[in-house]
């Protein structure tokens, strides 16, 4: 590190490690998510919104996927995807432990979260309540086939409902008990140096990510309505 960063850091309040498409995608899948179960709840006409926040959330997660190859560098899989043992490792850890972006435990609720919500919505585009509600390729297989994918569609529901209960606990433990205000960084994108381990250069962000993230964000989004209008 240069000396210049070295001072840059230590006079800085504030280290930036999530970069702006990443903070807008994790809040818009958040309001995606909560609409969908409630639009689900409630059924009925609601239902047709329903899809719509499902469109929405498989769009958001093939940005997530592309992103985690190609954005900047906390918001790679490779940057905090661990093994067991590190988790474990770091379970272990008594006092502040500081990570750039995602520590190992946390990473593996990003993972689990995602692959819970790719099959939600990858099990919902098959999904019928044999009435007036029908994912847009059912057509394509067999009612039995329908049937099983809608059993899938409703159990997985709840394991999203336990994963994301589980993610709400973490967050209040870190907040009082690490004294780690993880909410206030997914919103501002920024850690205070104490949190983030020495060395740490700021994450790529401005202009060029952002014009990068909404390239993909198109892609996604036109994939997205490629399937639903199948």
């Amino acid at each position: 590190m240069q000396a210049s960063d070295m001072i840059s850091r230590s006079t800085s309040a504030r280290i930036r490690v999530w970069d702006l498409p990443l903070r807008l995608f994790h809040w818009a899948l958040t309001i995606c998510v909560i609409g969908s179960f409630v639009t689900a709840n409630v059924g009925g006409l609601w239902m047709d919104y329903h899809f719509q926040f499902g469109y929405a959330i498989l769009a958001l997660l093939l940005f997530r996927l592309v992103w985690g190859f190609f954005g900047p560098r906390t918001a790679r899989f490779a940057s905090f995807l661990r093994g067991p043992s590190a988790i474990l490792a770091y379970v272990r850890q008594r006092g502040v432990v500081v990570s750039a972006g995602h520590n190992p435990l946390g990473a593996l609720s990003v993972i689990l979260m995602l692959v819970l919500l790719l099959i939600q919505v990858a099990t919902g585009l098959f999904a019928t309540d044999g009435i007036l509600s029908e994912g847009p390729l059912s057509r394509y297989v067999s009612h039995a086939t329908a049937d099983r994918l809608t059993g899938v569609h409703q159990i997985n529901r709840i394991l999203i409902l336990i994963v994301i209960g589980l993610h709400l606990l973490a967050i209040a433990w870190y907040a009082i008990v690490r004294r780690q205000p993880l909410v206030r960084a997914m919103i501002t994108g920024n850690k205070r140096p104490q949190f983030v381990p020495d060395g740490t250069l700021p994450t790529e962000d401005g202009p060029r990510i952002w014009l990068r993230a909404l390239f993909i964000v198109i892609v996604a989004a036109a994939i997205a309505v490629w399937i639903a209008r199948l």
